[in-house]
């Protein structure tokens, strides 16, 4: 689907064999140096810095305070001391770039980051091609036109990579991220390549690193720190003089002309309900999403117009979450059925479900009402939903 996107591969010479049927790349370095990070040494000339991160629970500063951010975090206060360092990590657990790409505005660029560091490979390892890069295009394009942030892609590791770096392949999420990295600009840090090669020299035993395959310890999320601070010395060494930094060039045509850039935010506040409703704050139930349309009640019902070409829903998920039946411009009612893995908690999982993302363009309608769902795994009748995403 994406043949029409490899010529940028002729300019990659850190390639040493292409297959491209197979999507099968070699000898990809850990480090891509592709654009100096001008912005950021601008800004910490001026003595202010603003850091955002996103991506899922590897990031993310909720559960585990010793993520890799932390160490990237305080080397930037160690090696800046007059520089005053603002962080905004908008990583959120299970999430990928879908639901990010609707979070930006908000999390990040009303934020003012000025680096932003994109953390997706892992999570969306699962979701199709034509999907991700969709989104992943969407996400980077909405950073970049705002025209503030300097932006670095890191990668980090799931056991489905496994195979393929263990033929010293790169993994087919990483390489769909890298066809955007190239064509963007964009630099990227391989902080799993990093962390495997540290386990293949002994410095690191693999439970150090994983015990559950997934999630690094301390010890891993060191590593995959380390691999970031290695990437920003050797930025800050080669770094321009600031009076020699380029003007801004404008964004390059996109890879993918359905890209999920053009998104917005429908307020809660437009919404026909019916039934007990209550809009309330999230910061119990989700705390990095603002408010909450919520209620328990079976047969509750909502309803909302919008314009554009597509529809997604965010939801506080769980074993105790309701399911939900709607019609799309009044067509036959779809209920969903949506899986909850062992892993799932009562709630705290803030999941999308888009209803539809390839409608002509004009004026569409949602009808909605609540279910019970009449599943083993649904234990409740909880519909928190946390945003209305329209794609333009």
């Amino acid at each position: 689907m994406y043949i029409k996107n490899v010529l940028f591969l002729r300019t990659m010479t850190w390639i040493s064999l292409t297959i491209l049927r197979g999507r099968k790349v070699r000898a990809m370095d850990i480090n891509q140096h592709r654009n100096g990070l001008s912005k950021v040494w601008n800004k910490l000339e001026q003595g202010h810095l603003t850091i955002g991160f996103i991506g899922g629970s590897i990031t993310e500063d909720g559960r585990a305070a010793h993520n890799w951010p932390e160490p990237v975090t305080r080397w930037f206060v160690e090696s800046f001391p007059n520089a005053r360092i603002a962080v905004e990590n908008a990583a959120i657990g299970a999430t990928g770039s879908d639901l990010a790409v609707f979070r930006a505005d908000r999390d990040l660029i009303d934020r003012a980051c000025d680096l932003v560091f994109i953390e997706f490979a892992v999570n969306d390892n699962g979701t199709p091609s034509e999907r991700r890069m969709r989104a992943r295009e969407g996400l980077i394009r909405k950073l970049l036109a705002e025209g503030r942030s300097n932006l670095v892609i890191v990668y980090t590791y799931c056991q489905d990579m496994y195979d393929a770096m263990s033929r010293s392949e790169v993994p087919a999420s990483i390489l769909e991220f890298e066809q955007l990295a190239e064509h963007y600009g964009i630099s990227s840090v391989w902080m799993g390549l990093h962390a495997w090669n540290e386990v293949k020299k002994g410095r690191m035993t693999w439970d150090e690193w994983l015990p559950d395959g997934l999630h690094p310890t301390h010890r891993g999320s060191l590593s995959y720190g380390q691999s970031v601070i290695s990437f920003l010395e050797r930025e800050r060494i080669t770094a321009p003089s600031l009076e020699s930094v380029d003007k801004e060039k404008p964004l390059p045509t996109p890879l993918n002309p359905c890209h999920w850039e053009n998104t917005q935010l429908l307020p809660f506040e437009e919404v026909q309900l019916e039934g007990p409703w209550t809009i309330r704050r999230s910061t119990v139930v989700l705390p990095r999403v603002d408010r909450i349309l919520s209620t328990s009640a079976i047969g509750a019902k909502l309803s909302f117009s919008f314009v554009g070409r597509g529809v997604a829903l965010a939801f506080d998920f769980g074993k105790k979450s309701a399911e939900f039946s709607y019609r799309l411009d009044g067509a036959d009612a779809i209920t969903t059925c949506r899986q909850r893995p062992d892993w799932c908690g009562d709630g705290g999982w803030f999941q999308i479900y888009w209803i539809a993302d390839e409608l002509k363009e004009g004026t569409h309608h949602i009808e909605l009402e609540v279910v019970h769902g009449n599943r083993l795994d649904c234990k409740g009748t909880n519909f928190h939903l946390g945003l209305i995403g329209i794609l333009k």
